[in-house]
């Protein structure tokens, strides 16, 4: 029993003792060893500038006013964390032992700097002071804390980092300097060597963002080596996830997915623009790729599959995240539906590109157009499909590359089928300084029935033909570049009909009614202030000719032309023309025989021709010779002097 009583008398000795040195160690000591530890582990000065007091509960440790852990030397933003206040728990019985192991930090509302530059340097990336990075370090036994402290070597590890309410500061070189306030952090790191859990609260807006992260060998990690990370960023829309690997320089690689109910909502919730995509075309996102980022932030997707809940796209990209991006996309697509970006763009409230939409009842709408998403990215993104339904018009096998540069864009068409034709050219958008359009086509054994009918809601005309086109206009809305269009162009179309009239029957005197067939049709054209002009329609029949002349409002979408078709074999070859007159709006056209005008028209060549029978028999009777140079009227008034001057002299 003796021996008993010894032993459990010793136990309460250590107890006693433990207690006791416990109690009655210094709390600047233990404070300023816990900074130096810190500090020789990130290579970074750590400081409490503030008064230093001792806890007890819920576990030993300190609390420090005035934290701060400095920034790297060539950081720009100032020390990397501020805290007003931090507590900092450590294991005693690890203390003890020479170890300090930080079972808890808590920090409430600092302010943490992060810095990125363009070379891959990045301020969270610790070393020590060799400029290696570390974790565990050791000190000598010269150092001023107590003996029982001192030791060979001294090992550091966090258990558990909490911040809450923190503004969190990130420049990133060649961007906009981000700032995000209302942060919180936790970091769980039981296992020196083992995985880290992270989770984070961010609120760029209204709506929280959390993010959550499993980092393999978290040690290594922050130390500046690549390892495993599975990390997920939700918000109530939608979700973004990586499964790969990561080191903090900022390279990383591995599978993404990305899946959002709400597009436009999902951006809003980081701060970005919420831009109100149209349905089938990114207002619902479901997306997966192989990504690999560098430390100079390129971007590079591969296998990229985006399902738009009524389009898939399949292709890859390469992008440049320093300042503007810069991208080079390759995308393929079966068969393309575009047809909601013409329903967005005529719609109030939710126009793609407007603001204030107005929709206009008779005309081009006059919403203003915001253009400001062309200074958003810079490159090429090249389409492929097996066919695109723009709503208004409708194409089959298509290669487009769009090409924008400093806020100007340039759709080259490649090759493009419509309308059992060819398509060639390019459309060009430039916002620079103001919003104007303009383009260059050439069309090439398109079919003009369906093609009309799309374009200006005019299905009369048929035939395969060739079009040549340039255009240029400027504004801020739909109306005001219609209005202001100039440019020029041709057409040809081989052979077709113009229905709703019947030339050879008109001319014959029967019903007007019908269908006129051709078998050629050409015109050139200019364009000035949103009004095609033409004066050079040929058309040929195979009995009749027709020439034509007036103007197509582009603008006010109104026509205003005559044809004149000529019966060649009529009138004993010498031909009987009778205008017809397509007047009115585009979506009524008016086609009406001018009778009064052909009733004119043909008098006045019949006059002509009775003068030139008059004047040939007068001539004849006279005996008159039509000289070189003198008209048949002057050598009769000539004749007639003569004769009244012999007559008066005789």
């Amino acid at each position: 029993m003796k021996w008993v009583f010894r032993f459990f008398g010793l136990i309460f000795a250590l107890v006693v003792l433990l207690v006791v040195t416990v109690f009655f160690l210094p709390a600047d000591r233990l404070a300023r060893i816990a900074t130096e530890q810190l500090s020789a582990t990130t290579g970074r000065d750590v400081a409490i500038n503030g008064d230093v007091a001792l806890t007890f509960w819920p576990v030993l440790g300190v609390s420090a006013n005035d934290l701060e852990v400095g920034n790297a030397a060539w950081a720009e933003q100032g020390p990397m964390l501020q805290a007003a206040n931090a507590a900092i728990g450590v294991d005693v019985m690890a203390l003890l032992r020479g170890d300090i192991r930080i079972t808890n930090v808590e920090a409430h509302s600092p302010t943490i700097r992060l810095e990125q530059r363009l070379d891959g340097r990045a301020s969270w990336e610790f070393t020590n002071a060799e400029d290696t990075a570390q974790i565990t370090t050791s000190t000598d036994a010269s150092t001023d804390a107590p003996a029982a402290m001192a030791d060979e070597s001294r090992t550091i590890s966090i258990e558990r980092l909490s911040v809450t309410n923190a503004t969190l500061v990130y420049d990133a070189e060649g961007s906009d300097l981000v700032t995000l306030a209302g942060v919180d952090l936790a970091l769980d790191w039981p296992d020196p060597g083992g995985p880290a859990e992270i989770s984070a609260t961010v609120r760029p807006a209204d709506v929280p963002v959390r993010i959550a992260a499993q980092i393999e060998g978290f040690g290594d990690f922050i130390a500046g080596e690549t390892r495993g990370v599975n990390a997920t960023v939700a918000v109530p829309s939608g979700e973004l996830s990586l499964d790969g690997r990561a080191s903090t320089a900022g390279a990383v690689a591995g599978a993404v997915s990305f899946s959002a109910g709400n597009t436009e909502a999902f951006l809003a919730a980081l701060g970005l623009p919420g831009i109100a995509l149209p349905p089938k075309l990114g207002a619902q996102i479901d997306m997966r790729t192989d990504l690999t980022l560098t430390p100079d932030r390129q971007l590079a997707l591969r296998d990229l599959v985006l399902d738009l809940h009524g389009n898939r796209l399949t292709g890859a990209a390469d992008v440049s995240l320093n300042g503007t991006p810069n991208v080079n996309v390759q995308l393929a697509a079966g068969d393309l539906d575009l047809r909601p970006v013409q329903t967005a763009s005529g719609s109030s409230g939710s126009s793609v590109g407007q603001s204030g939409a107005e929709p206009a009842s008779d005309g081009w709408s006059k919403s203003p157009i915001d253009a400001s998403a062309l200074a958003s990215f810079n490159g090429d993104i090249a389409l492929s499909a097996n066919s695109i339904d723009l709503g208004q018009f409708k194409l089959g096998t298509t290669q487009t590359v769009l090409r924008n540069d400093n806020s100007r864009m340039v759709f080259e068409l490649r090759q493009v089928s419509a309308y059992g034709g060819q398509v060639t050219g390019e459309f060009v958008v430039n916002n620079r300084s103001g919003l104007s359009v303009g383009g260059r086509m050439n069309v090439a054994g398109m079919q003009m029935q369906p093609l009309l009918k799309d374009a200006v809601e005019f299905d009369r005309l048929t035939g395969q033909g060739d079009v040549q086109l340039s255009f240029l206009g400027a504004g801020n809305s739909v109306h005001a570049i219609m209005n202001s269009l100039s440019g020029n162009g041709g057409l040809n179309i081989a052979r077709g009909t113009i229905e709703g009239i019947n030339l050879d029957q008109l001319l014959r005197g029967g019903a007007s009614s019908g269908t006129t067939i051709f078998d050629d049709l050409s015109a050139t054209w200019n364009i000035k202030d949103g009004v095609l002009r033409n004066d050079d329609l040929l058309l040929q029949l195979k009995n009749y000719s027709a020439s034509g002349e007036g103007q197509i409002g582009l603008g006010k979408r109104t026509l205003n032309y005559t044809v004149t078709p000529i019966a060649l074999r009529a009138n004993s070859g010498n031909g009987v023309a009778i205008p017809v007159r397509f007047r009115g709006p585009w979506s009524d056209v008016s086609i009406t025989p001018d009778l009064e005008a052909a009733l004119d028209l043909n008098l006045d060549q019949e006059r002509r021709d009775l003068e030139d029978r008059a004047k040939s028999e007068v001539s004849e009777r006279l005996g008159i010779k039509q000289e070189e140079g003198k008209s048949t009227e002057d050598a009769i008034k000539d004749k007639v002097k003569d004769e009244l001057l012999r007559k008066l002299f005789d």
